[in-house]
């Protein structure tokens, strides 16, 4: 559908969409900017004005754009390596009918096919001595050949599977079975190929297990429902799940039904590519004929409903164990919790953890990280410490993991004196003694509460320990130092760091960047620059270029691009921010508006403007302090234009600043007020909601009209 162009100002649109408009254009500044300057924006709601708006362009205007116009002016707009927006899955498959008057066919053999058994051999002894010498040789082909010529006994049928199934490493498997065929002491049957294929696949060697099914099927040799279930699980287990569907289907076409150890191997490779409504339609098909799931293919299930945060479908499975009877074993436990965390249902997992421990099952490393995770993303610092105590009151396992997980919890809520009993607990324990990312969690904690002092003590400890530093741990210690204006220091770190070959990354040169946007003008900010130039050269020039001021909007406009394009992603918005606060320190006004539309164009503010009938909001949570005043004096700008030329507005205008759950956060309300102040803004904070600054509609059009 065609988009209409209007040439207007569209001033109730604009707190959402002002900085939408061409990039050929003046960028909106609420200071500077005139009645006359055109904004275009696509499928307004009202009609232009009627008064003829000067074209500041010199080419003729175009009625009808051409597509390629169209998409020249998209392109303008878009980063390289935008995230791809999830694919919406449906618990529930489609339905499909059923002749009634026919019984449904089964879809899966409720029988698991029989091993073979294998009668006394009284050649054993020798021939398990023969394969271990086998297994201890050399892992070439002369020297594998050399010993088979020593074999104690001719290779019979039972003989050949007993050395067959003996051998470990995949590639001795494949030498002495490629040498059976060579010897025609007896026909190769399904079993041989089946056991050359189990051993392959524990080396992930998925493409030579299709060649040898390729090679049974050209000699005429039936895959049974062992052969099909070993190439089905070697493509799962080597992320080949196109493969693994491939064999299923042509399992199918050749009439042989799968057991349940194969239909429970294709759930899960359904699952894994994301197919939720094949995988509920041959469940529920599978359960028609008869089959019972076990626990193993529930924990399929609530796996796949966890990966989509799908909380329905969770409970769905718990509904399905109940009704038949399963009950969940730890890996089940495991992954119904894991499940829980990414539905976002941290009460639900804490009950399911209570059950589980009322059942008797004993939760291992893994599940005490999991339920710690949770407790982590919700907040719930007591739950998480009170978990810790159970754990050593109980005797439960941890491990590295474990340990790293809980200090990194505590380093995201502020708590220091906890932090600090847990690391002491680690340098006590015999079997996890802090690592690399254990420092690095205690490093963020007194970065974060501004201890200097024992920051970095610690640092100086991990060098006398030989305790590597990695670039988060420098990142957070580079920003203690930078906050303390211990420049000095900073250098050091950052030099030490190199030495010991860390590499900047995006993140660390964003914290370096902060320190630039509030250091003093002088040798300590020269020196943060020329640390830098080190990690980022090009940062550096675009920063030097903002300063000229008679450069031209296009030229600032393309080199923030190709800069934001070798960025990544989750670096981007913190660079735009550093880089605004980098501007108004220098009083550089214009530069700040001008980069503040530039990352709104780019998509690194989404939710900036917020409108329901009732009330605007600007939310700046996620902007820095100086990009939070830029963004309220065009907001407020906007607002006086529409008071002048007595447009309506809601009943309630509001800024959200966030009101910070962290121990150490201070957030933006105290630097925001001030702003506030500073504009005589009719903002005041609200009693109900923290962080939160409203204003009515009359006070805003009252405040307009006596600046006037």
């Amino acid at each position: 559908m065609a988009s209409t162009f209007f040439t207007a100002f569209d001033v109730p649109n604009s707190l959402d969409l002002k900085h939408h408009h061409p990039h050929h254009q003046i960028p909106f500044t609420s200071r500077r900017r005139t009645k006359k300057s055109p904004f275009f924006y696509c499928n307004s709601s009202k009609s232009p004005p009627k008064q003829q708006v000067p074209d500041l362009s010199e080419e003729p205007k175009k009625q009808n754009p051409s597509l390629a116009d169209q998409l020249q002016t998209l392109s303008t707009t878009i980063l390289s390596d935008t995230p791809q927006k999830p694919t919406q899955l449906l618990t529930k498959p489609k339905s499909i009918w059923v002749n009634p008057t026919k019984p449904r066919p089964s879809v899966l053999n409720l029988q698991r096919q029989q091993r073979t058994s294998y009668s006394h051999n009284p050649q054993i002894r020798d021939l398990r001595l023969f394969s271990k010498k086998l297994n201890e040789c050399d892992n070439n082909q002369d020297s594998f050949l050399k010993i088979l010529e020593e074999i104690p006994h001719p290779p019979t049928r039972q003989n050949a599977l007993l050395v067959l199934n003996s051998l470990k490493p995949w590639e001795k498997t494949l030498l002495f079975f490629n040498w059976l065929k060579t010897q025609d002491s007896f026909p190769m049957e399904t079993i041989f190929y089946n056991v050359a294929m189990k051993s392959l696949r524990f080396g992930r060697q998925f493409q030579l297990i299709e060649d040898l099914a390729v090679e049974m099927i050209d000699n005429g040799i039936p895959l049974d429902n062992i052969t099909y279930s070993t190439i089905i699980t070697c493509a799962k287990r080597s992320n080949l799940f196109d493969k693994a569907v491939e064999w299923f289907e042509r399992m199918y076409k050749t009439g042989l039904m799968p057991d349940e150890v194969t239909y429970s191997a294709v759930l899960d490779v359904y699952a894994k590519l994301g197919k939720v409504e094949e995988v509920m339609s041959l469940y529920e098909r599978g359960r028609a004929s008869g089959w019972t799931p076990d626990a193993i293919a529930f924990a399929v299930l609530a796996k796949m409903f966890g990966e989509a945060g799908d909380y329905d479908g969770i409970r769905y499975v718990l509904q399905e164990m109940k009704s038949l009877e399963v009950k969940p074993n730890l890996v089940v436990f495991n992954t119904l919790l894991e499940a829980m965390g990414k539905a976002g249902k941290p009460g639900l997992a804490r009950g399911l953890f209570e059950e589980m421990v009322a059942a008797g099952v004993s939760p291992d490393a893994k599940t005490l990280t999991s339920l710690v995770k949770i407790y982590g993303k919700a907040r719930w610092a007591r739950d998480a410490l009170d978990l810790w105590q159970r754990m050593k009151s109980n005797g439960w396992p941890m491990d590295f993991i474990l340990y790293n997980t809980l200090l990194s919890m505590c380093a995201d809520l502020g708590l220091q004196e906890e932090a600090e009993k847990l690391f002491d607990d680690m340098k006590r324990s015999d079997n996890c003694k802090p690592d690399s990312w254990s420092y690095t969690a205690m490093l963020n904690i007194y970065g974060s509460g501004g201890n200097v002092g024992k920051a970095m003590t610690l640092f100086d400890q991990m060098s006398k320990e030989n305790v590597a530093i990695n670039v988060m741990g420098c990142t957070c210690l580079i920003q203690c130092l930078g906050r303390a204006k211990r420049i000095d220091d900073l250098v050091m770190v950052f030099e030490t760091s190199l030495i010991k070959g860390i590499r900047p990354d995006d993140r660390l040169c964003g914290c370096l960047l902060s320190v630039v946007s509030y250091c003093e003008t002088g040798d300590d900010l020269d020196k943060v620059i020329d640390c830098l130039q080190e990690a980022n050269p090009r940062l550096v020039s675009f920063v030097k270029l903002l300063e000229q001021k008679k450069l031209g909007f296009e030229k600032v406009k393309d080199e923030f691009k190709e800069i934001l394009n070798n960025t990544e992603v989750e670096a981007r918005r913190p660079f735009c921010n550093c880089l605004i606060d980098i501007c108004r320190k220098r009083n550089l006004d214009e530069r700040a508006h001008e980069l503040l539309y530039l990352g709104t164009m780019y998509g690194l503010y989404p939710g900036l403007h917020t409108k329901t009938p009732d009330e605007w909001r600007l939310n700046v949570r996620s902007l820095s302090v100086g990009a939070a005043h830029t963004a309220f004096e065009e907001w407020v700008g906007t607002l006086s234009e529409m008071v002048n030329r007595q447009e309506s507005l809601p009943e309630l205008l509001s800024a959200s600043t966030g009101a910070g759950t962290h121990k150490y956060s201070q957030g933006l309300a105290n630097a925001f007020e001030s702003q506030v102040n500073k504009l005589s803004a009719p903002f005041r904070q609200s009693e109900e909601k923290p962080g939160v600054f409203v204003a009515s509609r009359e006070d805003i059009v009252s405040w307009v009209r006596s600046k006037v």
